[in-house]
C-alpha cells in the first residue's frame, strides 16, 4: 500500500502522529487567554457601533421622517440592551488597546525611551479630555 493510497495517506510503516485533543473552550482556563479572547471578540461590538451611527447619518441626511424612524427603532429595548452592551465591551476594548499601546509603540525622546506608564497615561489623558468636551456639547 502505498501512502496516496492509505486514508488520511499513512501507511503501517509511517504512525500518524498523536494530537492531544483540544477542548472548544480551551481558552476560558487561563485570564490572559480569556482576556484576549473577549478583546477580540469586542471588536464585533465596535462594528456594530459604527454601523449604529452610520445609521443615524444615513436617516438625519434623508429627513426628518427618517430621523423620527430611527429614533423610534433606537428606542427599542433590545436595541437599547444591544447598546448597553456594546458599550461595556467598546469600554474594555478601549481600555486594553491603551494598556497595550506601550508595547505596540517606542516612543523615544532625548535619546531615552519614554516610560510604558506615560505613553498609556498620555492615552487615558486624551479619552478624558475627549470624553469632557463631548459631555460638555451634548450638555450645554
Amino acid at each position: 500500500m502505498t501512502v496516496k493510497d492509505a486514508p488520511g495517506g499513512y501507511t503501517d510503516f509511517h504512525p500518524r502522529w498523536y494530537r492531544r485533543p483540544m477542548p472548544v473552550f480551551w481558552w476560558v482556563r487561563r485570564r490572559s487567554y480569556l482576556a484576549f479572547v473577549a478583546r477580540e471578540l469586542s471588536s464585533v461590538f465596535v462594528a456594530w457601533f459604527v454601523a449604529f451611527l452610520l445609521l443615524l447619518i444615513r436617516a438625519v441626511g434623508q429627513g426628518e421622517a427618517a430621523y423620527q424612524r430611527y429614533l423610534d427603532w433606537a428606542a427599542n429595548p433590545f436595541i437599547i440592551a444591544v447598546n448597553v452592551v456594546a458599550l461595556g465591551f467598546v469600554v474594555f476594548h478601549a481600555i486594553t488597546w491603551f494598556n497595550l499601546a506601550p508595547q505596540a509603540m517606542v516612543v523615544r525622546m532625548r535619546g531615552q525611551r519614554v516610560p510604558p506608564s506615560m505613553i498609556a497615561g498620555g492615552n487615558y489623558l486624551a479619552w478624558l479630555v475627549a470624553s469632557a468636551i463631548v459631555i460638555w456639547i451634548v450638555l450645554a
